[in-house]
């Protein structure tokens, strides 16, 4: 346990050291440079191009937490019911379709720039938050649901007060999947004149430039790691205090 809060707070601090003075690092990415080309990623701050990814995968992210929380409670109710063939159907689509594809038909409606990615991040993170609500929703014993109902608990009150504080560590564990996985995704967005971490990677592929490739891949690989685990800590506190009320 110590070594692993020890490794966490190690890439927490490369990460943030990294990103504040990057020439620091010069001498560590040379080796990967030819014919003089610059070590450390040179064409923005890296600090603010970070920010900027972080912030366009949580504006997605809740969005989809929003829709699929949403979906998920009404299909669970019995006037909601026949709709959960068509609400998985559509929620499917964002898996189905890669998010270049996404990007590629809503860039011609909404333009280049945050609107098309944050859209494409938006129905790829849909699936796992809804089926999540579903499944834990579901799986909220009868003999609870009775139980509130004898206390006289209206629909709404066993939704709020019984279904979903059950269903939390379902929920959170599939918005933990949704961020992480478009934490990688997110750098696509660089394609359409988004800002993030698809900048760096894309710069070094059209220069032949390792250094940059690899700089824009660590940073969101550690970007996604720690993003992972200050999720699993946000878990643990919400559902004990879930529990304790």
């Amino acid at each position: 346990m110590r070594v692993a809060t020890l490794l966490r707070w190690g890439a927490l601090t490369l990460l943030v050291t990294f990103l504040l003075a990057p020439q620091w690092f010069a001498p560590v990415f040379a080796p990967l440079t030819e014919y003089g080309a610059p070590p450390i990623y040179d064409q923005g701050n890296l600090l603010v191009l970070a920010l900027a990814h972080l912030a366009t995968v949580c504006l997605a992210a809740a969005a989809s937490t929003v829709v699929a929380v949403g979906l998920g409670i009404l299909v669970t109710r019995p006037s909601g019911r026949e709709f959960l063939p068509l609400s998985r159907t559509l929620v499917n689509i964002g898996q189905t379709f890669p998010p270049v594809a996404v990007l590629a038909v809503t860039v011609p409606l909404v333009g280049f720039g945050e609107k098309p990615t944050l859209i494409a991040l938006f129905a790829y993170g849909l699936l796992p938050i809804f089926e999540n609500t579903i499944i834990g929703i579901q799986t909220c014993p009868t003999a609870v649901l009775e139980a509130a109902s004898g206390m006289g608990m209206s629909a709404r009150q066993r939704l709020l007060s019984v279904e979903l504080p059950v269903a939390m560590p379902l929920i959170l564990e599939g918005i933990r999947l949704s961020l992480v996985i478009n934490v990688g995704t997110a750098t696509i967005g660089s394609t359409v004149a988004a800002k993030g971490l698809g900048e760096v990677i894309i710069a070094g592929l059209l220069s032949n430039n390792t250094a940059f490739i690899l700089q824009g891949g660590l940073v969101t690989g550690l970007m996604a790691i720690l993003l992972y685990d200050a999720m699993v800590a946000f878990e643990k506190r919400v559902l004990r205090r879930v529990r304790i009320e």
